[in-house]
């Protein structure tokens, strides 16, 4: 986020008032800009000009030369023969590596007590047979460049300074600064400047602005078509809106590539949190923080005319400034040049980040410089595909002036002509027309109906005009035409928005909306809600996973046909190893299971409600031309080629269900456990629930029941393979359950429910024990039992399952007991005699079943 110096902010508006960054922060939080953080001063402690004279070159056994110096520090000088390492001049002795001073030259020491930007505190020691009592500071160690060599000898920094030993260096060096960091939200782009910072300070203190990129402070050329070509050949752009606008290009020749950026401009890049490369590059970075607009420099020589702004074209690759070769997307907008074929190569991502074939290096003389505009959302998207978000992709992708490119690099060819000796070309190349905002029809009412603020006409006008708008018309509708650095000013909310910020938002009452009262809770939100509090209740925790995750189709042992294995993947995961949306809440829930028992956790049972995605095998249309409603059809194939997401819930049972206690045993989770959890929402939700016996990953083939509403399978339960225990590093015999909520219980409760009146006649009880084949589920004998029994059924379950001694190998023995009662009579001998006959009739035939004796 920017950062204010606020000696580079005088340069703008008027500072006479000399607010600290404290005030500067209350200033501007007023006009709706937030305070980050106030950084301290970069040096602290005892940093002084000292003046040397003596030098004694000693070389050591590692073969390294050092000097042992005695440095004048004035007041803070050692008296002659005290100190650490007595002297007959009154001075300190340091201990110094570099080689570029003399005696008599004027340097930069930090005595101990001084902590340097890192942090890196300062202390006397011994080292290489003497006392160091401080050091003799470089560049790199004052932030200034990573220049490391030698030390900074302030004659040659500062030619036309005079120094006295024990100087101030701190304030020489402009050090002591305190700098106040912002945060600018979204639509504020040109807050990404001190051209922006400056005119809302100016706004909340009334304070006097000066505009150094209006036209005519600067003196420009005009355009001439002889400067360096470039053509615009956007053959893809994004909505209908091309990708460059507006491009200008400027040329400097002859410049020293020694020179050095000057000291003000490389304080005020540190103080901003840039790092100085060198003048040219300095410069264009200087430009950009100063009036917002992102330029860059080519180096001339490198460059074969014309440049051309085009998409990027298939199987093209760029190695950016990073050092990092990247594969284009046919959506890039990029720099090319012509060596070969006209836009045969590309030089750079536009309005993101340039190529380091032709980036300027420590011997170029010519330099090219390119300042343009591009569209917002080319620029965003490029640096979110290719992870740069860079300095001018911030700022392109929130917005910059259109009308600032000559201007902006007017000022960077000025510079380079007066530090770098360069000589600018007289010729000025642009091409295209920047898009200007469009006049926008404003009713005054809208500030009282959206804020409260009974404000005169005249004083909403003047407002407006204040942050550049240009009122047109009378009466209540107003034409407000926004200044073009302001792009997110598009409709009245807009303008009251403005209006309320400028005139304090302080100045809003505290009023209660007349509001009709919430609806309350949905069907769905309601029903969910009951669900998750009867699983809560049965004693397990809820918890939220995130949705996203790897391929872990084969840890959960899905078969290869399995729509399970179809994902979507996201197109900007937020980790690399989590690129897809789940397909299946236990895929997030077992891991989430994993790491409750990776930390001692052995015995849990978790549930989660949440979204799967399923995708869609259907063909979308093709897309649709903005501005253009799409018929019915094409609705129909959109709608069934987008991904579906439906509400789950799952659950995950490990370890003990019940721990050993006096005269309790212990007992360990199993499938019925799963089961039962979802009978319990089904009985919740009024829906009745069937289990049938299934087979399906992640489940044990033997050990894994389907779970049927009415005709529709809606979810699995029962004990988890023993490979997807070990692939989750779960124990052996974990149990889970998964169940589409929507498909189970949305249409599975009727709209009204039906009661029947209990019966005043007793019960008569029956049971019975069948002998079916080991294939035939126990459930579907309870099933056939019920259907024979009719109405007179008020309760049938399933009591034991008997596999042993008596039974043969392939069969068993199941037992149900039944409870009978008829609503109109007391059951006789009779009626209990016919019903044990339908009873068994039925079990026969329908299940193969026989009645054991």
């Amino acid at each position: 986020m920017p950062r204010i110096d606020l000696e580079w902010l005088a340069d703008h508006v008027d500072l006479s008032a000399a607010p600290t960054a404290e005030q500067l922060a209350a200033a501007l939080v007023q006009v709706g800009i937030e305070e980050e953080t106030i950084w301290p001063p970069a040096v602290t402690g005892p940093l002084v000009v000292g003046r040397v004279l003596t030098m004694d070159s000693e070389t050591h056994k590692n073969g390294k030369t050092i000097n042992y110096c005695r440095v004048d520090v004035g007041e803070h000088n050692d008296e002659p023969g005290t100190g650490k390492e007595p002297s007959e001049l009154p001075s300190r002795g340091i201990v110094c590596g570099a080689h570029n001073f003399a005696p008599g030259d004027w340097v930069v020491v930090s005595l101990p007590g001084t902590v340097l930007p890192g942090p890196f505190p300062i202390a006397g020691r011994k080292t290489y047979g003497h006392w160091s009592d401080g050091m003799i500071c470089s560049e790199r160690e004052l932030g200034f460049s990573d220049e490391h060599d030698g030390i900074i000898v302030l004659t040659r920094l500062l030619p036309d300074q005079e120094f006295f030993p024990g100087q101030d260096a701190v304030e020489l060096l402009g050090l002591g600064a305190q700098v106040l960091e912002v945060n600018i939200t979204p639509d504020r782009g040109y807050c990404f400047s001190m051209r922006g910072l400056a005119r809302e300070y100016s706004h909340s203190t009334g304070a006097a602005f000066k505009d150094p990129a209006l036209p005519g402070v600067l003196t420009t050329p005009a355009p001439q078509g002889e400067g360096f070509p470039v053509e615009l050949a956007d053959a893809a752009p994004i909505h209908g809106v091309a990708g460059c606008d507006v491009f200008t290009t400027r040329i400097v020749r002859g410049i020293d590539p020694a020179a050095p950026t000057p000291r003000w401009m490389v304080r005020r890049l540190v103080n901003a949190g840039m790092r100085p490369i060198s003048l040219a590059v300095d410069v264009t970075n200087y430009v950009m923080l100063d009036l917002g607009q992102p330029l860059h420099a080519y180096d001339l020589d490198q460059v074969s005319a014309p440049l051309v702004v085009r998409r990027a074209r298939p199987g093209e690759r760029l190695r950016t400034l990073d050092d990092v070769d990247r594969q284009l997307d046919g959506e890039d907008l990029v720099i090319a040049d012509s060596p070969d074929t006209l836009g045969s190569r590309v030089l750079g991502l536009a309005g993101v980040m340039g190529g380091a074939t032709s980036e300027v290096g420590p011997t170029t003389r010519d330099v090219l410089i390119e300042a343009a505009h591009f569209d917002p959302v080319t620029v965003a998207r490029t640096a979110r595909r290719h992870k740069l978000p860079s300095e001018a992709a911030k700022r392109f992708e929130r917005g910059v002036d259109p009308l600032t490119p000559q201007i902006a690099s007017q000022r960077v060819v000025d510079l380079l002509v007066e530090y770098g000796g360069g000589e600018a070309d007289p010729t000025l190349h642009i091409v295209g027309q920047p898009h200007l905002p469009a006049p926008v029809d404003f009713p005054l009412a809208e500030v009282a109906r959206l804020t409260g603020l009974e404000l005169p006409e005249n004083e909403i006008v003047a407002l407006l005009a204040e942050i550049g708008c240009e009122v047109s018309g009378s009466g209540p509708v107003r034409q407000v035409t926004p200044p073009s650095w302001r792009t997110d000013l598009t409709g009245p909310a807009h303008f009251v928005e403005e209006v309320a910020r400028l005139k304090g938002y302080d100045a809003i009452g505290s009023l209660l909306p007349v509001t009709a009262g919430g609806g309350g809770l949905t069907d769905a939100q309601r029903r969910r809600r009951e669900l998750a509090a009867a699983l809560a209740l049965a004693g397990m925790s809820e918890i939220l996973t995130d949705p996203f995750v790897g391929d872990v189709s084969d840890a959960l042992g899905y078969d290869a046909d399995d729509e399970r294995r179809v994902r979507l993947r996201l197109a900007n995961p937020l980790a690399d190893d989590a690129p897809f949306l789940r397909s299946s809440l236990l895929e997030t829930l077992l891991a989430a299971a994993r790491r409750n028992v990776s930390r001692g956790l052995n015995s849990v049972a978790l549930y989660e409600f949440g979204l799967v995605a399923q995708a869609s095998t259907a063909r979308g249309a093709a897309p649709v031309a903005g501005g253009q409603l799409p018929g019915q059809e094409v609705l129909a194939q959109l709608f069934a080629a987008t991904p579906r997401q439906c509400q789950h819930a799952a659950g995950v049972f490990v370890g003990q269900a019940q721990q050993a206690g006096p005269l309790v045993p212990s007992r360990a989770y199993d499938w019925a456990d799963a089961v039962e959890a979802v009978r319990l929402l089904a009985r919740v939700a009024g829906a009745e629930l069937e289990v049938r016996q299934a087979r399906r990953a992640p489940w044990h083939p033997g050990r894994c029941a389907a779970l049927w509403v009415g005709e529709t399978c809606v979810g699995y339960a029962g004990e988890l393979h023993p490979d997807v225990c070990e692939a989750f590093s779960l124990p052996p015999r974990t149990c889970a359950f998964e169940v589409n909520v929507e498909a189970a219980f949305t249409v599975a409760a009727p709209e009204v429910l039906t009661t029947r009146p209990i019966s005043t006649f007793p019960a008569a009880k029956e049971d019975f024990s069948f002998v079916v084949a080991r294939t035939c589920p126990a459930n579907a004998v309870a099933q056939v039992v019920r259907q024979a029994l009719g109405d007179l059924a008020e309760d049938v379950h399933i009591f034991d399952v008997y596999t042993g001694s008596g039974i043969a190998a392939d069969q068993q023995a199941v037992a149900v007991s039944v409870r009978l009662r008829a609503a109109d009579r007391t059951l006789t001998a009779d009626d209990l005699a016919t019903a044990r006959r339908r009873v068994i009739s039925a079990v026969e035939a329908e299940v193969g079943g026989q009645l054991r004796g």
